[in-house]
């Protein structure tokens, strides 16, 4: 009598409202790729492959915010047939850069940039998936890391919590030896207040952090417009760094410069 056939673990690819960066990190991984290929069983991953099997799913990886009440009623969906979701980059995790409409009227949107508005049908936020479902992990980044992208799958296919470091950008700087491109030469920077995983890839050029990776826990944004207000950058200049890729995580605090004066 034969064994029984091996059943391999699902991973699921699911896309929301983003510009498929994220995913294209995963499909970057190349080598790396292959042998997940051989360790999973790749059910849903349009970005990679039109072949669809159902579900249920053991791991989802979820890309791009809820902007429309299709795309909300189709996480929950994803949600209900999944063991694990984890959501990956800024849209999912945030909003995305697209959040920007939170602070503001969506119609007025909507009228400037469609010559017939009353065919849109949209809410009037962008939000991450947490908003509408229970999210095991949240990977940040925009786009995404592979090498925490690689240790998320690995973590969930191995039955155990991803160890991704809950620290600021500021520690990967110290890590590599680097000199603090805000204190040595003024130069504006987001690090001591974003989320580490790029590896200080902007201040080992000697750039300031842009924030690609959003906020660390409770950052202390009055401390951190202070020190840009020292790097020469005015109320609007400071206002407009924190509406960017992680603008509503920051929420009103940094979109509302009054706040972190």
């Amino acid at each position: 009598m034969s064994a029984p056939p091996i059943t391999k673990p699902k991973l699921a690819v699911w896309k929301f409202a983003s510009c498929d960066g994220c995913q294209l990190t995963l499909l970057d991984c190349e080598d790396e790729l292959l042998a997940l290929s051989e360790a999973v069983e790749i059910s849903h991953f349009l970005e990679l492959s039109d072949t669809i099997t159902a579900g249920p799913y053991d791991l989802s990886l979820v890309e791009g915010s809820i902007t429309t009440i299709a795309d909300r009623d189709r996480i929950r969906a994803v949600r209900a047939q999944s063991r694990y979701l984890v959501t990956i980059g800024a849209c999912a995790t945030a909003g995305g850069i697209q959040a920007l409409r939170n602070f503001a009227d969506i119609d007025d949107f909507l009228a400037v940039v469609y010559a017939r508005p009353e065919y849109i049908d949209t809410l009037a936020t962008s939000t991450a998936i947490s908003a509408h479902v229970p999210v095991d992990f949240e990977l940040r980044g925009c786009p995404i890391d592979r090498r925490q992208l690689l240790e998320v799958i690995t973590g969930y296919l191995a039955g155990r919590r991803p160890n991704i470091p809950n620290t600021s950008v500021c520690t990967e700087c110290k890590r590599r030896g680097l000199t603090c491109v805000m204190v040595a030469d003024g130069t504006p920077c987001l690090g001591p207040v974003t989320h580490s995983g790029c590896g200080a890839l902007c201040p080992s050029v000697s750039r300031g952090c842009y924030g690609c990776f959003g906020p660390t826990t409770d950052p202390n944004l009055a401390a951190m417009s202070g020190w840009l207000r020292r790097c020469g950058m005015n109320e609007d200049a400071i206002d407009r760094i924190f509406a960017t890729f992680n603008v509503a995580a920051y929420g009103s605090e940094g979109h509302d410069r009054g706040a972190a004066k």
